[in-house]
């Protein structure tokens, strides 16, 4: 199998960008959703796309990941060993936890219950990409580099903390 790690790997990178793309895009939704709502023609057309973009798209998606990466160490058990790579693995499970979040939101969102309000989804937007950030510095750099890890963090703590607390 190792022969063709490179062509799982390209799957890996796709079926991540695929995830990614329901990761970044379902929060918006989310905001136009909730900003929306009293337009029941409007929500019904977000909802369905809610739910396709979730259930086609998204979570096939991210089992793709999952799938993919752990062939992937499957062939090259070494990549346990490194630092990084449990990072990665650890931010990886924080993005599946906020992946399983999105839908625990949708179906809310879905039977008109949802309580938070467009500045929360806006926020919540930006979650998905501190970890990625994290995770794709991590693996270009096989290293963790604390300094600048524990900067993004506080940069994208301090976006999420001025967008709620934003006036509407």
């Amino acid at each position: 199998m190792g022969e063709y790690y490179l062509e799982i790997l390209a799957f890996h990178i796709m079926a991540v960008l695929s995830w990614m793309a329901m990761l970044f895009y379902m929060p918006r939704l989310f905001v136009y959703h909730q900003e929306h709502k009293e337009k029941k023609d409007f929500t019904d057309v977000v909802k369905r796309q809610e739910y396709i973009i979730y259930k086609a798209i998204g979570f096939p998606a991210m089992l793709a990941t999952i799938i993919s990466g752990g062939v992937l160490i499957y062939i090259n058990p070494s990549l346990l060993e490194q630092d990084w790579m449990l990072a990665k693995l650890f931010f990886l499970l924080l993005m599946v936890i906020y992946s399983f979040s999105l839908e625990y939101f949708r179906k809310i969102l879905e039977s008109d219950r949802c309580e938070k309000n467009g500045q929360f989804f806006r926020a919540y937007n930006e979650v998905p990409t501190l970890f990625s950030i994290l995770i794709v510095t991590f693996v270009i750099t096989k290293s963790i580099p604390l300094y600048f890890s524990i900067f993004i963090t506080l940069f994208f703590s301090f976006i999420i903390y001025v967008i709620l607390r934003k006036k509407v």
